[in-house]
């Protein structure tokens, strides 16, 4: 992503207000959907005293907090401090953009979801591409940022779920 193509995409939302506001709405809803389904889904399972409550709840929690080390390791800098552009996504932080939390939160949470209900599982896939995209148009991540958020979630979720 160049400066030139940046601005040029959030120049058209720029010119809309509504646009901006629903960019970020869906920024916030969708991680506070996120998070919220998260732990309705770890009540449920412990709750229904279900075999599947430990693996929910640990393999997200690790990969959570391995990817957060890494982030603080890695320090990548955002798109708005690279390319000197104002985000449509106010944010304050400075770098740790790469891989995308909030991408790979998602997606790991959407494989978590998946693994004790697929069709919401699926949905959550869904969701976690809208988020990717929200999140780079907003200025805050580059593509390569949720592309390994959201890849490290689903290898990490396919690993832990389905094959550990």
């Amino acid at each position: 992503m160049t400066k030139e193509k940046y601005e040029k995409m959030a120049g058209v939302i720029r010119n809309h207000p509504q646009a901006l506001g629903m960019l970020a709405a869906g920024n916030r809803i969708l991680t506070a959907l996120t998070y919220g389904a998260y732990i309705l889904l770890l009540a449920a399972e412990a709750i229904g005293r279900d075999e599947k409550f430990c693996k929910v709840l640990l393999i997200p929690a690790a990969a959570f907090f391995l990817v957060t080390v890494f982030r603080k390791v890695c320090n990548a800098k955002r798109p708005y401090e690279l390319l000197d552009i104002e985000p449509l996504l106010k944010r304050n932080k400075a770098g740790q953009s790469f891989p995308s939390r909030h991408a790979f939160s998602i997606f790991m949470i959407a494989m978590a979801i998946g693994y004790v209900w697929m069709p919401g599982g699926i949905l959550f896939l869904i969701l976690g591409v809208l988020l990717a995209v929200i999140r780079v148009i907003g200025g805050v991540h580059f593509p390569r940022d949720v592309a390994a958020g959201a890849s490290i979630g689903i290898l990490v979720g396919i690993l832990g779920f389905y094959i550990w």
